[in-house]
């Protein structure tokens, strides 16, 4: 008789359990659904104008001008996109690179060490690295390139580029790790030098995991403010070269929606919406091309 009203209160707290987290995980993706709701909510009368047309035909954002109001939105997309690519580009091999070395070359002291120094690097605030941008990476472009304000797409990268380097690096060795060693122990039996087993074993089997790292990273520095605020310029234009000064999403939400009125806030949130939209849609598709080359998904 006890042994049966034990397993009926085993059932009602698994139950239970199960009811919790079920909750709990439907509430953290329905935030999503909220957020995007919140946005398009604000950004409803902008939409119910006829002005989201106009985001991606008009040349300039000047949404306060009297005389030739503009509402295009594309410049400051371009800039966004930009100076994330290029944070990746500068990240990657540099967080790519120390992975390496701490799952197969350094002594586990230095190792454990350095992987502190990463874990430290992850909690430092946007706005420290964008002090340190602005009185350390401007002025060096400035000596560099005299004829140049400093402010910039590069200083913009290298800021950002610094910023994800621990998210990087710190997932690339975790998915190193989870590498079975029976293929490593196979590799060393067929005669395969570290390099080669690297190259042939490691990487291609930590290939998803290294992928999630490169998706955070992307989502960390698309949708970063304050840091890119400080070093990018402000300017919304279309940069030619990498020293030009440009003007992320995020920057103008964060610069204007303090003073715009209930109109140009409509536009703020427009810009909002259309900044998270591009980055499901980047993200995604980045999602689709890893499952669709992951060897364990079935894929070529």
């Amino acid at each position: 008789m006890t042994s049966s009203r034990n397993t009926t209160l085993c059932r009602s707290v698994d139950r239970l359990v199960e009811a919790v987290l079920g909750l709990l995980a439907l509430v953290s993706g329905g935030m999503v659904l909220l957020i995007v709701w919140h946005l398009l909510a604000g950004a409803w009368p902008a939409i119910a104008a006829g002005r989201l047309g106009a985001f991606f035909t008009d040349a300039k954002w000047q949404p306060g001008s009297l005389r030739d109001p503009q509402f295009g939105v594309v410049t400051m997309l371009v800039g966004s996109s930009l100076v994330t690519l290029l944070a990746v580009v500068i990240a990657l091999p540099v967080g790519l690179a120390t992975a390496i070395f701490h799952r197969f070359y350094a002594p586990a002291f230095l190792e454990r060490w350095n992987r502190r120094m990463m874990e430290l690097l992850i909690g430092v605030p946007a706005v420290v690295f964008g002090f340190w941008g602005l009185m350390i990476v401007v002025p060096a472009i400035v000596r560099v390139a005299p004829d140049m304000p400093g402010q910039s797409l590069l200083a913009g990268g290298i800021v950002l580029g610094l910023m994800i380097l621990p998210v990087i690096a710190l997932t690339s060795q975790a998915a190193l790790q989870a590498v079975p060693t029976t293929l490593l122990h196979a590799a060393a039996g067929l005669g395969l030098g570290r390099a080669r087993t690297i190259w042939s074993i490691a990487l291609p089997t930590a290939r998803g995991g290294i992928t999630s790292g490169v998706l955070l990273a992307l989502a960390r520095a698309i949708g970063e403010t304050m840091a890119v605020v400080l070093v990018c310029g402000n300017i919304p234009q279309i940069p030619t070269s990498l020293f030009d000064p440009i003007r992320p999403i995020t920057s103008t939400i964060a610069l204007e929606m303090g003073y715009a009125t209930s109109s140009h806030k409509a536009l703020l949130f427009c810009a909002g919406l259309v900044l998270v939209l591009f980055t499901a849609l980047f993200v995604g598709w980045l999602s689709f091309r890893r499952n669709d080359t992951d060897p364990g998904t079935g894929g070529a």
